[in-house]
């Protein structure tokens, strides 16, 4: 394979393969997506949109010990979900190689937190990478199963969604992909079982482990010293090093490429050499704190923001005013209003099957707890109806605690509304929790056959697995009537039909049980993909 232009999620799939990737899981969540959907193009490798992230890891945590390499993909958020089994599988260890990426998002382009995710490598005790550009999400990737499998230990690759989503050159290695032996599942109790006597144990592995991590890290080759000016030093990593390099290319640079844990004599070796050393990182003071309570004079956060991405002028214009001139001096003021256009707000498609759903709820004047997906714009004129929104299938639990502490007194109605894939992912818990706790809230689901957000991805409830095999999607019906709903309390109706959403929707706020509406109609925009397809053909 020759020089290619490749994105970073791009460059992560074709990591993974080259390193003998046989398995990889994951959830579709912006900016993480395309990594998978990649991954899935090259051959023997199976992969499959997992029904939530936590599941995502814990199927992946399977594959690993059975010796297959294995990459789990998600975004920042979907980490939280996973925090379950990957905090117990970093005292489980590996068999083969196990590489879970965390995508964060900072400043919120399709998020509805900007976490920062090296925290999470840190209370977790995983090694961390972090790549500043495709060609280094290729090798980073590689190295990472090579860690995960020298250390005994899942290994994190953190991207960020400017690299996810920025193309530069890659170079494939042209030996291709190494050939690996058949994965097969052997007994190990002890390391495999954590029930508290053994984990006690591999907890004491954990750390010991932690340490043979920091002693590598002084000499991990992915962690490099750029001499320059002496007046001037810089520690970053990610995307930082790129917007620090292009602001600052004469500054003496600390490029960490292991986020976790830190170099530290590299790091004091690195400040005797200059006179002013700063760190530059996106959210977070993650670098910026350790390196203090290391004794270091440093700045940081005195300087950059907490919130939000940096740019090259975001890093020059602080260093400038503090007495610093980059390579950008003489940049004008920022003035917001020679912006060329004015900003448009996001909106539902035109023809979008929510729209009629929307527009009832708001007439009704139903409170509407909203979950995570394109129908959240539902909260934005001109529908202005949804009051809630909080993590993944959350309305429907959110809508009960309303419920509850209200207890009829508003003399408002309640209902949840929840995306196909997003029911799927986390809705069913709190449907339970309803029906078993005797709750009369209104559960409606918004099916427009995909999981529209991050880009037309199949889900459980679609027919369609992630390489267009055809799949077994579940059966509404049964579905309430096997959680307790009672069948005249599940309605399926056609997004398209107003009168019908409407005389469903009053009908069931009336009832005195949990109800169950599906509003089942085509995104617009799959429908028109399916078109071309067809004319394709």
């Amino acid at each position: 394979m020759k020089k290619q232009l490749m994105s970073g999620n791009q460059a992560i799939a074709l990591g993974a393969w080259e390193a003998g990737a046989r398995v990889g899981t994951g959830y579709p969540g912006t900016p993480s997506t395309e990594i998978l959907e990649n991954l899935t193009t090259y051959p023997d490798v199976y992969t499959e949109w997992s029904v939530n992230e936590k599941v995502a890891l814990e199927v992946g945590v399977g594959s690993s010990l059975t010796g297959a390499k294995t990459l789990v993909t998600m975004k920042h958020v979907g980490l939280n979900v996973a925090a379950d089994p990957l905090y117990t599988s970093a005292y489980i260890g590996v068999k083969g190689g196990l590489v879970i990426v965390t995508a964060d998002d900072p400043a919120l382009h399709s998020s509805q937190n900007e976490q920062d995710n090296r925290n999470v490598a840190y209370a977790a005790k995983l090694p961390a990478l972090e790549p500043s550009d495709s060609e280094e999400a290729r090798l980073f990737t590689r190295r990472a199963f090579e860690i995960s499998e020298e250390f005994d230990t899942p290994v994190l690759l953190r991207s960020t969604t400017r690299i996810s989503h920025s193309m530069s050159v890659v170079n494939p290695d042209p030996a291709g992909r190494p050939e690996t032996e058949t994965p097969v599942f052997e007994r190990n109790i002890k390391k495999f079982v954590m029930i508290p006597a053994y984990a006690r144990t591999r907890h004491v592995d954990l750390e010991e482990r932690l340490v043979r991590l920091r002693e590598f890290a002084e000499g991990f080759e992915l962690n490099r010293v750029e001499p320059g000016s002496k007046k001037l030093g810089i520690i970053t990593s990610g995307i930082s090093y790129s917007y620090a390099k292009e602001a600052y290319p004469d500054a003496s640079f600390l490029k960490l490429g292991m986020i976790h844990p830190l170099p530290e004599a590299l790091i004091r070796k690195f400040a005797e050499t200059v006179e002013h050393l700063v760190v530059v990182e996106e959210l977070d003071p993650f670098f910026e704190l350790r390196i203090r309570a290391m004794g270091l004079e440093v700045e940081g956060k005195n300087l950059f923001p907490l919130t939000g991405e940096l740019s090259p002028d975001g890093v020059a214009r602080p260093l400038e005013a503090a007495g610093f001139p980059s390579s950008k001096s003489g940049l004008e003021p920022l003035d917001p209003s020679k912006t060329p256009l004015p900003p448009r707000p996001p909106q539902l498609c035109p023809g979008c099957p929510h729209h009629f759903v929307f527009q009832t709820l708001r007439d009704l004047g139903v409170t509407v707890t909203g979950d995570i997906g394109c129908y959240t714009l539902g909260a934005l004129p001109p529908y202005l109806s949804m009051d809630t929104c909080v993590d993944m299938g959350a309305s429907i639990s959110v809508s009960q605690g309303i419920e509850i502490a209200e207890d009829g007194k508003s003399g408002r109605k309640t209902a949840a509304v929840i995306g196909d894939s997003t029911f799927a992912h986390s809705g069913l818990t709190g449907l339970v929790n309803a029906v078993y706790n005797k709750r009369h809230t209104l559960n409606i689901v918004l099916d427009n056959g995909t999981t529209a957000m991050t880009g037309m991805q199949p889900n459980p409830l679609s027919g369609e697995r992630i390489n267009g095999e055809e799949a077994f999607a579940l059966d509404y019906q049964k579905l309430g009537e096997g959680l307790g709903i009672e069948s005249e309390n599940i309605k399926v109706v056609d997004a398209y039909k107003p009168d019908d959403i409407k005389t469903a929707v009053e009908g069931l706020l009336a009832s005195e049980r949990v109800s169950l509406l599906v509003v089942k109609g085509t995104c617009v925009i799959l429908k028109k993909r399916r078109i071309k397809q067809r004319r394709k053909s």
